[in-house]
């Protein structure tokens, strides 16, 4: 995974932890899991039309409300 040992991830874990705390982190991690879901829908919806994505916007908004 990008050249990167587990060993090294181990440690990028650890100083990330250190950062940021068992407090932020989870939440850190789910908004940049988040952002990272925005990115890949909004490169495949780049395709469509932007009246169908208007309608397609729309009715995700409403599901996410209810």
């Amino acid at each position: 995974m990008f050249g990167i040992g587990q060993g090294q991830i181990l440690i990028l874990l650890l100083i990330l932890l250190l950062l940021f705390g068992s407090q932020k982190l989870p939440s850190l991690m789910r908004n940049l899991g988040r952002s990272a879901t925005e990115f890949k829908k909004g490169m495949s919806d780049e395709d469509q039309d932007p009246i169908e994505q208007k309608k397609i916007d729309s009715q995700d908004k409403k599901s996410v409300n209810s």
